[in-house]
Parts: structure tokens; sequence; C-alpha cells
């Protein structure tokens, strides 16, 4: 066959060739940048790779706060994405939102989806009172306490004392600044940790109807007699240089990580960071619990993400939601993750896996956040918070605390304007949303 004749063949066969079908783009939104950016896109690739029928896009849209509002604008314009990451403070935002949603246990109704798999006490944040399921979880962490051990040991303490109550973290502490060090002890995510999952743990309220889960008309009431003594506390601490405050985020994640702070209240997720980052033998420790207000902690409570669906898409696009939440969702995804992380394996098989990997054995800790949140079943105080303009409400939260840290204000003066100013939050919302 000459070329001519080649040419008009191979033309020929590029003509009568089936167009390939087109895949479904899926939109997911989220909030994470580095190392947790970098899992999520290696997420993205696999689940795609592993298919021909859908494309999943992953798009950053800043922080937790930044990527609610970017979504929440976008589906004003009709421009939504398929899958949003909402963190924990925006449930009840993303609840009120009508024909905003697609609840979960509709997109999933026709696949092979099973909400009793996933941990009691991470699918509870996320259900209806009946049990069905609104989002799925997705990154699930709860607080606890790191712990610098060459810190310790530089300063003559023991790098095993035993750090399960806050009376025995003072002591460290008192040691620590007697040493000399200039970064005892530092927070993250102050109102999260030391008076949300604070009130979980020693199983009091921070809200009135079930923390919100029983109605829109409820209150706060986290200026209790167990919070204004932890408060009382801390507040002690940082006029005592013993504990230093470095932001209403995770700014004192990089001060730990660099070996700077000898002890760190933090997500279980900071797993990632400090495994990558830190110089130092480490620490994962129980969150400390009051032994004179309490004889045993309850359980602490989740923070992190879920994955709510958004209204307004196609059935070809649902069913692509779908086969990706199954992906993500399934037990050999959710055990890496969980390894990588540090967040929670949400689902009992994903927990169980990692167990049978051998990794709790190999990486002495890693299971602390897991029993933290499954030892006891949790009552209408540990279960979670559910309250309408939870992010607004953290920010007054935080200048509240922040008043404290300063000197300025007493705890129990601080935490009561907080309820005071809180509750007008909690009352706009209802009206707005009865």
């Amino acid at each position: 066959m000459n070329i001519k004749h080649l040419l008009l063949a191979t033309a020929s066969v590029t003509v009568t060739a089936a167009p390939l079908a087109a895949q479904t783009e899926i939109e997911f939104w989220h909030a994470f940048t580095g190392r947790l950016g970098e899992l999520v896109a290696a997420q993205v690739e696999d689940f795609n790779a592993s298919q021909s029928d859908y494309t999943v896009t992953a798009s950053h849209k800043g922080n937790y706060s930044e990527t609610l509002n970017a979504g929440i604008a976008a589906f004003r314009a009709g421009e939504q994405p398929d899958i949003l990451m909402v963190f924990e403070v925006g449930t009840a935002t993303m609840m009120a939102a009508e024909g905003a949603i697609n609840p979960v246990h509709e997109v999933m109704s026709n696949a092979d989806f099973d909400p009793d798999a996933f941990i009691g006490s991470v699918k509870g944040y996320y259900t209806t009172g009946d049990g069905q399921m609104l989002s799925m979880p997705f990154n699930s962490s709860t607080p606890v306490l790191w712990v610098n051990r060459d810190a310790l040991t530089e300063a003559g303490i023991d790098p095993d004392t035993d750090m399960s109550t806050w009376e025995n973290v003072g002591a460290v502490l008192d040691q620590l600044k007697e040493a000399g060090h200039q970064c005892p002890m530092t927070t993250a995510w102050q109102s999260w940790i030391h008076l949300e999952n604070l009130s979980a743990y020693h199983n009091v309220p921070f809200a009135t109807q079930d923390n919100g889960f029983a109605g829109l008309d409820t209150e706060l009431v986290l200026n209790g007699e167990t919070q204004v003594a932890h408060i009382k506390a801390m507040g002690e601490w940082a006029q005592d240089g013993k504990f230093i405050y470095a932001g209403r985020r995770n700014e004192g994640g990089a001060n730990f990580r660099a070996g700077e702070c000898a002890l760190f209240t933090e997500s279980s997720a900071g797993y990632a960071g400090i495994t990558a980052e830190a110089t130092f033998d480490f620490d994962v420790r129980p969150l400390p619990y009051w032994s004179s207000l309490v004889d045993a902690p309850q359980n602490t409570i989740i923070g992190g993400a879920s994955l709510w669906v958004m209204g307004g898409q196609t059935d070809e696009e649902y069913a692509g939601v779908a086969a990706f939440l199954n992906y993500l969702s399934s037990p050999e995804v959710q055990a890496q993750w969980h390894q990588d992380t540090g967040y929670l394996p949400i689902t009992s098989a994903a927990a169980d896996l990692t167990r049978e990997q051998g990794f709790y054995e190999a990486s002495p800790g890693t299971d602390v956040a897991v029993k933290q949140m499954t030892t006891n079943a949790p009552t209408e105080n540990s279960k979670g918070l559910r309250l309408g303009n939870f992010d607004q409400i953290r920010t007054i939260i935080d200048e509240e605390l922040e008043a404290v840290w300063s000197g300025d204000k007493e705890a129990q003066a601080a935490l009561d304007s907080a309820v005071e100013r809180g509750n007008d939050l909690l009352r706009r919302f209802e009206q707005a949303n009865r």
C-alpha cells in the first residue's frame, strides 16, 4: 500500500471510530492546604484513576470560614459546587439552608451505603433526630495533649510523668517555668478545646436544649462552675507566663512543631504536620480533665468537617457524588486517611483494619483520640453542638478569652459576657429560621 492509500485508510478509521463518552465532572470545594491538601489531592487522583465515568475536580477555597462563605455565595449565584466541605460549627447553618443541600441519605439511597457503619459519636453530629444522615463525616478529629518529651527532659522532668489531669499539668507547668522554659504550654482553637470539649469531657452543658440538638430555642450556659474554674486557671497560667497564647486558630502549631513549646493542646489531626516537621521526641496524650470536678472524664467531641452535597445538580452528577463518597468511606481509604493524618477513622471497619495492620502498636498514642471518643456512650451534654451562627459566636468567645489571657477581665465576667452576646446571635438565628 502506497502512502496515499495509507493516509486514506487512516482517515477512514478516524472518521468512523466511535467518540469517547464524556466524563461527568464533580466539583469538590475544600479548606485544606499543606500536607492535608496534598493528601486530599492524592485521594481525588486515585478515585479518578479507579473509574472512567466521573472526574472529581478539587479546589481550595480558603480556611473553614472562607470555604463556607464561598459555598453560600456560590449557591446564591447558581454556581455551587457538587460537594462542599463545611466545618462542624456550620452544621446548623447548612441544615437551615432550605433548598441549598441534598441530604446524603437521599443522594446515597441507590448506592451500596450503610450509615450504620459509621462510628456513632461521629455520625450523630451530622444526622437528624431519627438517624438520617445529612452530610458525610470526612475529617473528624478531637483534641489531645501533645508533649515535647525532649523539652521535659531538658527541664529535669520525667517525660513519662502523668498528665492525665489538669492538676498534674499545672505542676508540670510550674517546673517548666522554674527551669526557664519560654513556652511551657500553648493551644490551638481555644473555644473548641477549652470550652466546648471541656464541657463535654466533664459532662456539663455548653448550651440548653441538648446543646442545640433539641431545638432552636437554645441558650448558652458556658459560664458554669466547671468552665469558669478552667478559664480562671488558664488565665492565671497566662499571667505567670506558663500558658502562651498564639492565636485563635492554629497559630500555636508552628511554635510546637519548631520545638519552642513543651505542651500543646490541639486536634489529633496535628499528627500529619507534627510527624512531618518535628525534630524532637513527642507523645500524644489524652486531653486532661479536672479530678477535683469529676471522678473520670466522659468523652470529647469532634471537630473538623463533613461533606455536604449541594442542591441543583444533575442526576449524573449526583451519581458521581455517590460514587466518590462511597470511595472516601471505604475501609481501605479511611484507614489510610486516619493513619496519615490523625483524623478519626469514621467507620468501625477502618478502625479495625488499622488495628489489624499493626499501626497502633507501631505508633503508640495514635489510638488516643479513638479511645476518647468511643470509651463512653455520649450523653446529651457530650454528643456535640448544633448552634446557629456558631462561627460568629466563636469569634465572641475568642474576644472574651483574649481579655482573660491579657488580664483585662476575670473569667466569670468574660464568660458571662460571652453568654449574653452569644445569646443575641442565637435569637437572631431562631427568628430567621422559624
